[in-house]
């Protein structure tokens, strides 16, 4: 079964970094384009970051830019969001999606072009 597995949330205090991963199972993440959303409590699902397939470019949301890198281990048939200057509004549930229907694509932003999603990992940054 075709799955993403996300890891390395955590309670973190303002200031800190993370490191999440979302592992691939049954297919190769370099041939899709892979993003990361977050939600927060009572808050809709939000795009942050995503990784095109086609040429590697790298997207951000506005709210995280210059503080989230996303990057692709091919080798590890991994994707991970590196958080840096973590802040109390970054609080929410992290999922890494895919659109196993776009090979050598670009990424997008929207939440819809996205049908594989992982369970998600919680990040909590609070003092």
């Amino acid at each position: 079964q075709m799955q993403l597995v996300e890891s390395g949330g955590g309670l973190v205090q303002p200031g800190g970094s993370l490191r999440l991963s979302c592992v691939a199972s049954r297919f190769k993440l370099e041939y899709y384009p892979i993003a990361w959303f977050r939600q927060a409590p009572g808050k809709e699902r939000e795009w942050v970051a995503c990784i095109s397939s086609s040429d590697g470019r790298t997207n951000y949301a506005d709210s995280v830019k210059g503080r989230f890198t996303i990057s692709r281990d091919n080798a590890k048939n991994t994707v991970y969001l590196q958080m840096n200057s973590l802040k109390p509004e970054d609080t929410a549930v992290y999922y890494c999606a895919t659109d196993l229907s776009r090979v050598f694509s670009e990424c997008s932003s929207s939440r819809i072009s996205y049908d594989y999603w992982g369970q998600g990992t919680q990040v909590t940054v609070s003092s």
